[in-house]
């Protein structure tokens, strides 16, 4: 069907008939802020067409194809009859409009909403709830008001426009339900600003307090370097009097030489006067010849104008010369003085090296106390309450002896461990069965079963002698055949052999859960690693070959099978065994050697240290060995980590490298052995093998034995880290 169209632009509308359906009448709104029903006549045309009217015509007339250089009479002719008028209803709807929003009061601040309110007949659905204020607060909302009476009026575009109103107010709706559920967020964010305003406060008045500190610091050290120019000051004022005297004596000295050289001239004169006057004496009394006189005056006068002229000279060249007595006196005490003045200055510059390096000493120390503050404050908030460890006497099986005897010379984590290994060996006695792990390929091949397992309660020493015959068949076995299995395979045929196939899984089972529950007994741990993988078999060997290298290096230098050595021959024999340990792990196995002295003389009993109790557990020294084991390893490895460290994907060259880098000595027997453990292909294939992250290669080498072969290039020593101290690899 055709949709009703109005007359086009420019149409005629046609005169109203009485068939109309629709006819032009007028129309009542009512206004809600003054309670009151206005009535509008709002005209429709006929056959219910609104009059047409184009938007652009804001009420003024619309002139097409006028000239402008046309006749002024003719123009406004045209002018006025192409005058197009506003349709009545659109006056009155605008004219409509303006009344209710003048009479709203827009200088709230939700002036806005209030011209969009939902009017009293047309709240619906989840927004009834705002009739009550609307009521409340006579709003009005001619916007909204006026948009109803479109929606009325156009009948055929009533859906489509309802539909559009709709969406527009339940996104309206949604819209401040969000701003509503946003609105707690002011007062939080006022929260989070204050106590951050506080912190900023808190760490202004902690600044502060260390400006003004080092502030002071700075004040103290600035007047004691006053001090020091001062005295330089003051000895340099030292100096310059001594010069002073010096040059005063100097000065008088020369006097005094000037001063005898005019008493020899006048001793000089007066004996020439004398021998003048003893020659007129003579004359009168000889009566000697005039002439002759004569002659000896020219010659006497000549020979003093001579030595007048030599006096002079004598003067003009000497006059500057002091006395060797003297002048050696005063180089004496000028060198004297320059011996000091160099001593001083050389005081003065270690003080000032001294006062740099305090300076320095005191900048780190500073900042290890600021360190060592912040850990102790972390470490303070942290810490717990030292526990009550006698209270678990009660609970561990044996009563208060048994757990001194357990608890003695072991930390709060060692008793940690302790403790549920107690009350884990309690609980596995209570089970009766285990469940099968089934036959997967994941599962280990000794625990491949389905089904319930019976658990045989084996105890802890039951475990330890099944473990150590299981080492000594799998050595016997390799020195006759080789290694042709895995340890996990020939853990199930040893089983079987001993036990049948029938208990085999059982004993298997319950001593898989007994080493995976006794983790502080030596032997049950290292099993238990290598049943399941994460180490290798080797490690087990390697620590075995470094205690027996260790033994028979004792035995051979206990020369009176005694089964003692001195101190001195024990540090001989750990150096012998071990050469390329370091001072300190030599000292902290001697130490350890030592903790259970039984003789105050200077004496190792060698043969107890490697003994071992009747559930497996070690003697201090051989698990200080085995620490110190790890710790060189991890070392080793960080090495040569840092030796990769701009390597992502390792290649079998690129590990090669960096073995030779920080161990030149390797042989090539150990580094194809490395490799292998790294890559896990055979020598024959190494060149197919496929590179590997960092990573990877460090914890497959960590896993197997691994240790350095000869000294570093340039030997230097590092320090053993503390007891306690966390590692890049603490696997262990």
């Amino acid at each position: 069907m055709a949709w009703p169209r109005g007359p086009s632009r420019g149409e005629s509308l046609p005169p109203p008939t009485k068939s109309s359906s629709y006819q032009s009448q007028p129309r009542s709104l009512k206004c809600i802020h003054s309670g009151k029903w206005k009535t509008l006549p709002f005209q429709f045309s006929a056959g219910s067409h609104l009059s047409t009217w184009p938007a652009y015509a804001s009420g003024q007339a619309v002139l097409q194809n006028s000239q402008p250089c046309c006749d002024p009479e003719k123009r406004s002719s045209e002018q006025a009859s192409l005058t197009i008028a506003k349709p009545r209803y659109l006056e009155q709807m605008e004219s409509y409009l303006r009344e209710e929003v003048q009479a709203l009061d827009l200088t709230k601040d939700n002036a806005q909403e209030l011209k969009l309110q939902v009017p009293k007949g047309k709240v619906h659905g989840k927004r009834r709830h705002l009739w009550p204020l609307l009521e409340e607060n006579k709003l009005c909302m001619p916007y909204r008001e006026i948009f109803e009476f479109f929606i009325e009026a156009f009948k055929t575009y009533k859906p489509l426009l309802s539909a559009i109103k709709n969406e527009y107010e339940i996104t309206l709706d949604v819209q401040r339900e969000k701003i509503r559920a946003l609105e707690p967020l002011k007062s939080m964010f006022a929260t989070v600003s204050d106590k951050c305003t506080q912190k900023i406060s808190a760490l202004k008045k902690e600044e502060n307090a260390k400006i003004k500190t080092l502030m002071k610091e700075k004040l103290y050290l600035l007047k004691l370097i006053d001090k020091m120019k001062e005295e330089k000051a003051s000895l340099q004022a030292q100096v310059n009097k001594l010069q002073k005297n010096v040059a005063e004596e100097y000065l008088h000295y020369r006097n005094e030489c000037d001063a005898r050289k005019l008493l020899l001239a006048d001793l000089n004169e007066m004996r020439s006067q004398q021998l003048e006057m003893t020659l007129h004496q003579t004359q009168d009394i000889k009566s000697e010849d005039i002439v002759k006189l004569t002659l000896a005056l020219k010659i006497a006068r000549r020979d003093l104008t001579k030595a007048q002229v030599e006096l002079n000279t004598m003067k003009a060249d000497y006059g500057d010369v002091v006395p060797r007595r003297d002048f050696e006196s005063q180089e004496k005490k000028y060198s004297d003085l320059c011996q000091q003045t160099e001593t001083l200055q050389k005081d003065f510059d270690q003080l000032q090296k001294e006062y740099d390096t305090l300076l320095e000493v005191h900048g780190e120390t500073v900042e290890e106390r600021n360190r060592f503050y912040n850990e102790l404050q972390q470490v303070l908030r942290s810490s717990t309450p030292r526990p009550d460890w006698a209270k678990c006497a009660g609970v561990v099986p044996g009563g208060v002896d048994r757990w001194r005897f357990l608890a003695e010379g072991k930390t709060s984590n060692q008793l940690v461990d302790l403790l549920l290994e107690e009350m884990g060996a309690a609980v596995l006695r209570e089970k009766d069965f285990f469940p099968g792990l089934g036959k997967g390929d994941k599962v280990p091949v000794y625990l491949r079963y389905e089904g319930q397992v019976k658990n045989r309660k084996l105890n802890k020493k039951n475990v330890v002698n099944i473990l150590k015959d299981l080492w000594k068949e799998r050595i016997s076995a390799h020195q006759q055949t080789g290694w042709q299995s895995s340890l996990p395979e020939f853990f199930l045929s040893y089983l079987q052999k001993r036990y049948g196939d029938a208990s085999a899984f059982e004993m298997a089972y319950s001593i898989y859960e007994s080493v995976k529950l006794y983790r502080s007994n030596h032997v049950m741990n290292l099993s238990y690693d290598i049943l399941t993988g994460k180490v290798d078999e080797g490690v087990y060997h390697g620590l075995n070959q470094m205690l027996s290298n260790l033994l028979k290096e004792l035995t051979a230098i206990d020369s009176s099978n005694s089964g003692a050595v001195t101190s001195k021959q024990f540090n001989l024999a750990l150096r012998a065994a071990f050469p390329l340990k370091s001072n300190e792990h030599v000292q902290e196995l001697i130490e350890a050697s030592k903790c259970k002295a039984e003789s105050a003389e200077d004496l190792i009993f060698y043969t107890a240290l490697f003994n071992e109790d009747a559930e497996g557990n070690t003697e201090p020294f051989v698990v200080k060995v085995w620490n110190q084991y790890v710790a060189e390893k991890q070392d080793y490895l960080r090495e040569l980590q840092n030796e990769l460290g701009h390597v992502i994907e390792v290649k079998v060259d690129d590990l090669k490298t960096a073995l030779y880098a920080i161990d030149p000595t390797i042989d090539d027997l150990t580094m194809d052995n490395y490799i292998y453990l790294a890559y896990q292909v055979p020598k024959e294939e190494l060149e197919q093998a496929v590179p590997l992250p960092l990573e990877t290669i460090i914890e497959k080498l960590l896993a197997g034995d691994i240790r350095r072969a000869g000294p570093l290039p340039e030997e230097a020593s590092r320090p053993a880290p503390e007891e306690g101290e966390p590692r890049d690899y603490d696997y262990y």
